[in-house]
């Protein structure tokens, strides 16, 4: 049996994921550009670690303690977040210094993160393209 909300969901993922990349594209793009500036701190994007953490939580069942809130006030002792309240955090790197300048952008690592952030960008649309055209099969069938 087709779980079109399963597959909504995978969708939704990976075109979250491709929005990250794109960032992420963009702050390696920074970083590289202002490798000669003295002063600049690198950034970085912050995300699956967040959305893993948000999926391993509402998974759980062992901390889902039901609490009686008789107001409004009542603080509950646990809250599921959906998936959909994840966004990437761009973090600037206040706590290295690779020059004596102050830089630190290291031209070999934002070289490699740039390869990776590629083979992502290019494994989410892959992805995609792949739940779009079973969509489409299976919307032929029907």
């Amino acid at each position: 049996m087709f779980e079109s909300s399963q597959m909504m969901r995978n969708n939704y993922l990976l075109e979250r994921g491709l929005d990250t990349e794109s960032l992420r594209r963009k702050v390696i793009s920074n970083n590289i550009a202002n490798v000669d500036v003295p002063h600049f701190k690198r950034s970085e994007v912050n995300f699956e670690s967040e959305l893993k953490r948000v999926i391993n939580d509402n998974a759980r069942q062992d901390h889902k303690y039901p609490a009686l809130m008789s107001d409004d006030r009542h603080i509950p002792f646990y809250e599921e977040r959906d998936i959909r309240s994840v966004r990437p955090r761009v973090n600037l790197d206040y706590n290295t210094t690779y020059r004596n300048d102050g830089n630190n952008v290291d031209i070999e690592k934002e070289m490699v993160d740039a390869s990776k952030n590629a083979m992502r960008y290019n494994a989410f649309l892959t992805g995609l393209n792949q739940n779009y055209k079973v969509l489409k099969l299976i919307m032929r069938q029907v």
